[in-house]
């Protein structure tokens, strides 16, 4: 069982940042993905960033020059670093953690992000 703990979401105005965690616990693998998805209300979940231990990066278009995600292998914790945000990013961000080792994905609770214009 894994248990993820999102951090980091809150209100900014157009052109702010805001830095996202999750923190994950219980049965860890190094194959584990971590990352980044998005639900805008009255729309589909959708991929913002995923990264693996070893660093490689998946972003949307959306997200390319803007968002970083990174992560901290020692914590098994994720970041999403979100700069120049826009009314368009606002969304519920859920953390993700799958890999080739699992049956299913796991998910947070999500975080509520909203940018007023």
């Amino acid at each position: 069982q894994v248990q993820l703990v999102e951090s980091g979401g809150g209100l900014v105005q157009a052109g702010g940042s805001l830095r996202l965690s999750c923190a994950a616990s219980g049965r860890l693998f190094r194959s584990d993905v971590m990352g980044w998805y998005r639900q805008a209300p009255g729309k589909q979940r959708e991929l913002v960033a995923v990264i693996t231990s070893g660093g490689n990066t998946n972003y949307a278009d959306s997200a390319k020059g803007r968002f970083t995600v990174s992560r901290d292998n020692a914590k098994n914790t994720v970041y999403l670093q979100m700069n120049s945000l826009k009314p368009a990013d606002t969304a519920l961000y859920y953390c993700n953690l799958g890999g080739s080792m699992r049956p299913y994905d796991y998910w947070g609770q999500g975080t509520q992000v909203t940018v007023s214009s």
